[in-house]
């Protein structure tokens, strides 16, 4: 696991030496996922250059809205988050967890077991490190470790990036999770015109940073660094106030905002498929023509879909309001009950990807402002 920034010291990458960073990461047997633009938005992908970046691009994000526009620099890492999160290269979004075919001695169970794939997951920001955390409570601590999780995030490196712009919709500063990497990095660059400013974190990290022209950082480039940084603090304007927020959502169970909320939602299930932290999935039973192959798959699902609370001949929370606060309550309240921690990391794309534009720190004002 990674560790923190002070652990190993920093050195300089000239801008023009980033590809290097990519090379050598390949170099070592790691797949590179890193922000790319497709249809519109950046998302995370395998890439093989820093060609694939979307260098000189950032995003305008307010609620219920999204677009890519042009940078007046050709800065890297100039933009927030769009809407994939890094959870997918852990929890995959469908996993066959075993099989099953019909022989004449009667049924035979396969092995699905796989050789995990090593991510090198470059572009990490502050919000999404914390939400890797969070998943971590999730699928590795407690009784029951989740195999497929573990596999995946064990061989998994790190190369973080501090934030240097920030988007409307952002409010890690409330949730305490950004817009600074301090923890849960091998490598954590910081990006200034001349170059990137790399904080190693773990052994591997060094060991990747020493396969790369590097020179130390120097003062001029320290204090470029912290002023890059300090611009996405400053940008952060959406707040969240969090203090008694368990007992504040628990007691207000009954209050009209969850009405109010339900006639604007559409439980379209938006918020959770782009969250980084959501965890829920069902399993399903697939089985070809004949009937004589079946996949066990667990995929994805959603607390605001109707049957996902589907017992015994009917759905427990049979309307919006219920399933909404159902999700809010979850994230916010009883999350610290179960893993003791906040399930919301302050990313904001549950705001930004909303059809309809519902702001859960409104909501959560709202209840306050009125319980």
């Amino acid at each position: 696991m990674a560790g923190y920034a002070e652990t190993h010291g920093a050195r300089f990458l000239q801008v023009d030496d980033l590809g290097g960073l990519i090379d050598a990461l390949r170099s070592q047997g790691y797949t590179v996922v890193g922000p790319t633009i497709d249809q519109g938005a950046i998302v995370y992908r395998e890439i093989s250059s820093a060609a694939a970046l979307p260098r000189g691009w950032t995003d305008e994000q307010q609620p219920g809205v999204y677009r890519l526009t042009q940078r007046e620099d050709n800065a890297y890492f100039g933009f927030s988050v769009g809407p994939h999160s890094w959870k997918q290269f852990f929890f995959p979004p469908r996993t066959t967890l075993t099989t099953a075919d019909r022989t004449a001695d009667g049924w035979e169970f396969g092995d699905v077991e796989q050789a995990a794939p090593r991510y090198a997951l470059l572009g990490v920001r502050a919000c999404e490190l914390a939400a890797i955390a969070v998943q971590d409570r999730v699928f590795l601590e407690g009784s029951y470790i989740d195999p497929v999780y573990q596999a995946r995030r064990d061989g998994a490196l790190i190369v973080a990036v501090n934030c240097t712009q920030a988007a409307q919709t952002c409010f890690c500063t409330s949730m305490g999770t950004g817009p600074r990497c301090t923890a849960g990095f091998d490598l954590a660059l910081t990006e200034i015109e001349s170059g990137f400013l790399i904080e190693i974190a773990t052994d591997a990290g060094q060991a990747i940073a020493d396969l790369l022209p590097t020179n130390a950082v120097e003062e001029p480039q320290q204090a470029s660094a912290a002023v890059a940084r300090q611009k996405a603090v400053d940008q952060i304007t959406r707040r969240m106030d969090t203090s008694g927020i368990r007992d504040l959502l628990m007691t207000n169970l009954n209050h009209a905002r969850w009405d109010d909320v339900a006639a604007r939602c559409l439980s379209c299930s938006n918020c959770t498929m782009v969250c980084p932290t959501c965890f829920c999935a069902s399993v399903n039973e697939v089985t070809d023509l004949q009937g004589d192959h079946v996949e066990r798959e667990r995929v994805w699902d959603s607390c605001f879909q109707l049957n996902f609370s589907y017992i015994s001949g009917g759905a427990v929370r049979d309307q919006i309001r219920s399933r909404y606060r159902q999700w809010l309550t979850h994230k916010l309240a009883t999350w610290i009950d179960q893993f003791g921690t906040s399930g919301c990391v302050g990313c904001g794309r549950c705001i930004t990807w909303c059809p309809v534009g519902i702001d859960l720190t409104a909501e959560v004002a709202a209840i306050r402002e009125t319980s």
